[in-house]
């Protein structure tokens, strides 16, 4: 088995009302950001480092998690552009248009609320180069 996972987040988890809404918005948000499905189960669903749960599921405790802010990176302006649409398009409320924001030069970034009102962003920190597209971690069997 072999994973692919960014170097600053290992795992974030939002306990959702309502599954099916969550998985449609994050279905088309992550189709947009060409990151994969990586499982689905009746009460749970993730995308490479954002694991969504019902409440009732095990990994829950039975609590709702609340409002969270999550931003994910985008290739290009064009990406966030379509990430916000795709958003709005599967249930997401707009939390601020695709534009340049103040937070360094070439921030340009796209929020929407997920069915559960959680701050979802796409941001594309202008020009840049990586060292590694992904940390990839090879599990030992």
């Amino acid at each position: 088995m072999q994973l692919h996972r960014g170097r600053l987040i290992d795992h974030i988890q939002l306990v959702v009302a309502d599954l099916h809404a969550s998985r449609r918005f994050y279905e088309a948000v992550f189709d947009v950001l060409g990151v994969p499905v990586g499982g689905s189960a009746d009460t749970h669903f993730w995308y490479d480092e954002l694991f969504v749960s019902t409440p009732d599921g095990p990994e829950a405790l039975g609590k709702l998690t609340g409002r969270h802010h999550l931003a994910f990176q985008a290739a290009d302006h064009i990406m966030v552009e379509a990430f916000h649409k795709a958003g709005l398009a599967a249930g997401g409320k707009d939390n601020g248009a695709p534009g340049e924001r103040p937070y360094h030069p070439g921030y340009y970034a796209a929020f929407l609320l997920d069915p559960d009102g959680n701050n979802i962003e796409a941001v594309h920190h202008g020009a840049a180069e990586r060292s590694a597209p992904s940390v990839r971690i090879d599990f030992e069997m």
